[in-house]
């Protein structure tokens, strides 16, 4: 006679309450990285917009990893910087290790957040690297000039109207810049340095110039671990009833949609603005 368990079991899968499948958190971190602003780049990544989603995330049950899905050509370094420190306290506090996965491409601030993973997973084709800063402008004098256009700027601190692009370039205000961007870059390589110890296998000159490489390359000088995808990888090593969950904000039919925001009317100008800096960065690697 089959046994009051057996019966009961045909109504109620007991074995997913006493043995539930692992769970792998999965974030997406996809696009720009800019602090939040009332334009398009409503759906930039920045930890305002990613510190819940993130909280969310490390405290699924029956948590055994969390995969980042990586696609940013970069952007602000302190927002790149923020949400790395995030994700890498949660993971001290959670014990759970971390996996980057890098789709097409982790450069510059989007390397940042890759190097939050224990490790990083690229395809062939994926661009990694650009491990720099950049600062890019114009000069308007001359086309100001051309057109009897008057500059007129007053200011309180002699330094106030530093690179201002309808004057000519100023040594000192130049100087200046590139001892910002100097320490901008000195705190990313500190952060790869950290985050890749024992794995890079190349000169420094070389890998913090700026350069950026294509997947396969990027292994062999130790910016990467191997190829691999989320749904393989982490069923490779937790097994076929792995449980990816992927968690992250739901917004507007806009943001789904192209990736952005219903900004007012009066947001529009900077929105559009906004949008061709963007466009701008992921132009940079052929995207």
């Amino acid at each position: 006679m089959a046994s009051f368990r057996d019966e009961i079991g045909k109504l109620l899968p007991f074995e997913r309450f006493q043995n539930p499948p692992p769970v792998v958190g999965v974030v997406r971190l996809s696009g720009t990285i800019a602090a939040g602003s009332p334009g398009l780049r409503r759906s930039a990544l920045n930890l305002q917009g990613l510190a819940g989603p993130l909280e969310k995330l490390f405290k699924l049950s029956h948590l055994k990893a969390v995969a980042l899905l990586v696609n940013s050509p970069g952007g602000s370094p302190v927002q790149s910087s923020l949400i790395a420190r995030r994700i890498r306290d949660h993971a001290a506090e959670q014990k759970v290790p971390v996996i980057a996965f890098v789709e097409d491409v982790a450069a510059s601030g989007g390397y940042w957040l890759a190097c939050a993973g224990d490790e990083i997973f690229v395809d062939e084709s994926s661009i990694v690297g650009s491990i720099g800063v950049i600062f890019a402008s114009f000069g308007f004098q001359e086309l100001i000039g051309r057109y009897g256009i008057e500059r007129r700027i007053h200011t309180a601190g002699t330094k106030k109207s530093a690179l201002d692009p309808f004057v000519p370039e100023d040594r000192d205000d130049v100087l200046r810049l590139r001892a910002a961007q100097s320490d901008i870059h000195d705190a990313f390589k500190a952060h790869v340095r950290e985050r890749r110890a024992g794995k890079l296998n190349a000169p420094e000159d070389e890998l913090f110039s700026g350069e950026f490489w294509t997947g396969r390359r990027a292994i062999d000088l130790g910016l990467a671990d191997g190829i691999g995808n989320v749904r393989g990888l982490m069923r490779e090593r937790y097994g076929e009833r792995v449980k990816l969950v992927a968690v992250g904000q739901r917004g507007g039919w806009l943001r789904r949609r192209f990736g952005m925001s219903a900004p007012a009317p009066r947001d529009w100008a900077d929105g559009v603005l906004e949008s061709v800096e963007d466009r701008a960065l992921w132009a940079r690697y052929g995207l």
